[in-house]
């Protein structure tokens, strides 16, 4: 066994951990090796007990519970059909408008965010449904392309948002009042990518241009495609209103949610033993994908806290001659930064036990911030080389759209998130009101 201070053990531990992050080890057992490595070199075999008994309490978790539920209903939803119902309704709608059928993908996208949980799912949709019939009708590849990576992004910030419970997880706060938190910047981050939008391809006819009058349909065929939103109102109404009105937990929503997404696989006619098998297999990988960096930063986070990481950042934070606003802006760039080069539960689990520390200490809302780590998470989603979004664009849209293409297409959706987030940072009531109107405000605030 070894005997380190504070100051040298988080060198020793985070100095580990970049090296074999940087050898190109997998995220969840680089950081569960350093946990295991450094605990065993402090406290020997038996401080080993503890990781056992850490991983049973990640497993047990009733919260956590909810993410395989969760990621179930977002791949029934990605294959059920609820998306080409959707783009034929907005189609019909909003292509008579300049920029109509890129700022209606958007639309889509937030109302599967709604649904699904996650930024896959409406991506990966929407790049296949609505990117080929835009670039058929003369769309510009690069606002397209954007529209449909930030629209889909928004799936981890407007409830039920899969990301926002492990963060609720890990900085020991109501995951309610995070999904109700994330309700406002969502359709403040949507209407700003609409508006861009609109204003651009009105500006810019050549960007989006209106669908021909003669393939326009008259309002008789018009009228029957709003049938389209009945299954999307039903899902989003059991999930969210059973949490908003107490009636059920977000644990227990997520049942209400699976059951919901079965419910329309059947009404569409899109059930069937193997379209079962595909979603089951498919949650089974998201989720242990997921449980294994938890485990893995749960031994991590108890291991810095067992040190005496939380009153060595408590202490630097209170030596700190600077605003608290500074080292706010400070954890926002880094977490933009971070958000470029890793994986956003990755961020989340190394980053948040500590930043919610530092926050709380300054006298920061945790679920305020909570909502603004999600936004800045977005932007991760989004900014090369890492951002998934663009990944999940790469693998099914059409041959002729290169890598390049979609990186330039998201910079403009990039910085209308960084305005949004800049806006919920000077504006806080856009994130608390509605959380404060359900749940009640916090004591003490």
């Amino acid at each position: 066994m070894i005997d380190l201070d504070v100051g040298m053990a988080t060198i020793a531990i985070f100095g580990t951990l970049m090296v074999i992050l940087a050898l190109g080890v997998p995220f969840s057992f680089a950081i569960g090796g350093v946990a295991i490595l450094y605990t065993y070199l402090l406290w020997g075999e038996g401080g080993l007990n503890v990781v056992a008994t850490q991983t049973l309490g990640v497993m047990r978790s009733t919260v956590l519970l909810s993410l395989p539920m969760f990621y179930l209903m977002a791949t029934l939803l990605q294959r059920s059909g609820i998306a080409d119902a959707l783009y034929e309704l907005m189609y019909a709608v909003m292509g008579r408008v300049k920029g109509g059928l890129c700022a209606g993908t958007v639309l889509i996208c937030m109302i599967f965010a709604a649904m699904a949980g996650i930024s896959g799912a409406a991506t990966v949709s929407m790049a296949l449904i609505a990117l080929p019939s835009m670039l058929k009708r003369g769309y510009d590849k690069r606002i397209s392309i954007g529209a449909i990576a930030a629209g889909g992004a928004l799936g981890i910030l407007i409830p039920p948002s899969v990301t926002m419970i492990v963060y609720g997880v890990l900085a020991e706060v109501s995951v309610g009042r995070l999904f109700a938190g994330g309700i406002l910047p969502g359709v403040l981050l949507g209407s700003l990518f609409i508006a861009y939008i609109l204003v651009r391809s009105f500006l810019q006819p050549q960007l989006g241009p209106a669908i021909p009058k003669e393939e326009r349909l008259p309002l008789t065929q018009v009228v029957p495609r709003f049938k389209a939103l009945i299954l999307p109102v039903f899902l989003v109404l059991s999930v969210l209103g059973s949490i908003f009105s107490g009636a059920a937990t977000p644990t227990e929503a997520a049942a209400v949610g699976a059951l919901g997404a079965v419910i329309c696989t059947v009404v569409n006619r899109s059930f069937s033993w193997p379209f079962i098998n595909y979603c089951t297999r498919e949650t089974l990988r998201l989720t242990a994908m997921v449980l294994w960096i938890a485990m893995s930063a749960t031994w991590f986070s108890s291991l810095y806290a067992a040190v005496g990481g939380s009153d060595f950042v408590d202490q630097f934070i209170g030596s700190l001659q600077v605003s608290p606003w500074v080292v706010l802006i400070a954890l926002q760039l880094l977490l933009f930064v971070l958000g470029m080069i890793m994986e956003t539960n990755g961020i989340i689990f190394i980053t948040v036990p500590i930043m919610v520390l530092i926050i709380t200490t300054l006298g920061f809302d945790p679920v305020w911030f909570g909502v603004l780590f999600i936004m800045n998470m977005e932007m991760g989603l989004l900014t090369p080389p890492f951002g998934l979004n663009l990944f999940y664009i790469k693998g099914v849209a059409p041959p002729d759209i290169t890598m390049a293409d979609i990186w330039k297409s998201v910079w403009p959706y990039v910085a209308l998130q960084a305005v949004g987030l800049i806006i919920c940072m000077s504006f806080p009531d856009i994130v608390t009101a509605i959380p404060n109107m359900i749940y009640g405000r916090p004591i003490g605030k």
